[in-house]
């Protein structure tokens, strides 16, 4: 079972390109995509560690960028929206207006 991230990645990865995702040069785990919709640029960047995905979005409305992501990949996959993300990596995240917040209080208090 060790290898299940890696070949979950092998599956993925190219799914993403084909649908539209741009790969990152610094960090092969990070995809991003942006369409404009009615002169307004919508974003999705989507963020992979192992089995697990995080996903950042500018709108989830309905015919958004985000929403047809989720519908093609729920078509493609059995996936679970676990809802907002609070911590990755143990880094706590929160989200304050339109800033996002990341804390590592938790590491910094073990250490």
């Amino acid at each position: 079972m060790a290898q299940a991230g890696r070949r979950w990645q092998r599956s993925l990865f190219p799914w993403l390109l084909d649908f539209g995702f741009k790969q990152g040069e610094s960090d092969p785990c990070v995809f991003t995509m942006t369409r404009t919709v009615d002169k307004v640029e919508q974003r999705v960047t989507l963020g992979c560690y192992v089995d697990d995905l995080f996903t950042l979005y500018s709108d989830d409305g309905p015919g958004s960028l985000y929403d047809d992501f989720v519908r093609a990949l729920a078509l493609r996959w059995n996936v679970e929206d676990e809802g907002p993300v609070s911590d990755l990596r143990n880094v706590d995240i929160s989200v304050d207006g339109s800033c996002i917040i990341l804390r590592q209080e938790k590491y910094i208090a073990h250490l």
